[in-house]
């Protein structure tokens, strides 16, 4: 499902070249789970981007369910996250002006494959899963940051996605939110049959997946996969 090839990523700065992401060279099969771990600065998050298609590699290359991105503009790359790709932030991301049940439809409205009515349903059904049935109509400020996470959650399964990539998932929860929604995470991606790739911090988060990358200074570590 997902696949690097010693993808690296340098960026100019004033001081000089910075290379955030070096050599990089995984793969994730279809179903699976993976953790990126590493310390503060280890390219972590960049390493997501890259393999979302969200930024570009300076060298090396990126197969997204069967797609290699380099061959890919910034049109086809959008159409690729929009038909494949869900996504979970540590910040929720939702939109302020719109509902839980609205947040969540926004990917199967931009999707333009599913009929007004059908769409509500499925996201009506989806905060249901997660536990915010007698949310739905309330927006972002009103909902604590636990439920703000179950929206983005069903937001990200609501195309079905075939690889959801999270980044920091539970970074911003104590710790006993941060237990039951990565509890949700892992079941909707079963039961969705998704491929998960997380980024954290959290080991015992990291545990639960079936395969850990570590980083460190932008390089995975000798040793460093599970």
């Amino acid at each position: 499902m997902l696949k690097t090839e010693n993808l690296t990523r340098t960026y100019a700065t004033s001081a000089g070249p910075l290379t955030v992401v070096r050599d990089v060279s995984f793969s994730v099969e279809a179903r699976a789970t993976a953790a990126i771990v590493g310390p503060s600065g280890s390219g972590k998050t960049t390493l997501l981007g890259l393999c979302a298609g969200l930024d570009r590699p300076t060298t090396g290359r990126v197969v997204l369910d069967g797609v290699d991105l380099e061959g890919l503009d910034e049109d086809g790359r959008a159409r690729l996250r929009r038909e494949s790709v869900g996504f979970v932030f540590q910040n929720f991301q939702l939109l302020p002006t719109l509902t839980a049940l609205e947040n969540v439809a926004v990917p199967a409205e931009l999707r333009g494959k599913l009929a007004a009515s059908e769409m509500r349903r499925q996201s009506a059904a989806l905060l249901e899963r997660v536990g915010l049935g007698a949310r739905m109509g309330h927006y972002p400020v009103q909902l604590s940051g636990g439920e703000q996470q179950r929206v983005a959650l069903a937001r990200a399964f609501i195309n079905r996605p075939r690889i959801l990539f999270a980044d920091e998932p539970t970074g911003n929860l104590d710790a006993a939110t941060a237990a039951v929604i990565t509890n949700l995470l892992f079941d909707l991606n079963r039961e969705a049959g998704t491929t998960l790739v997380l980024v954290t911090h959290d080991l015992e988060l990291a545990a639960r997946t079936g395969c850990v990358i570590r980083l460190r200074g932008g390089a995975v570590e000798k040793g460093g996969g599970r």
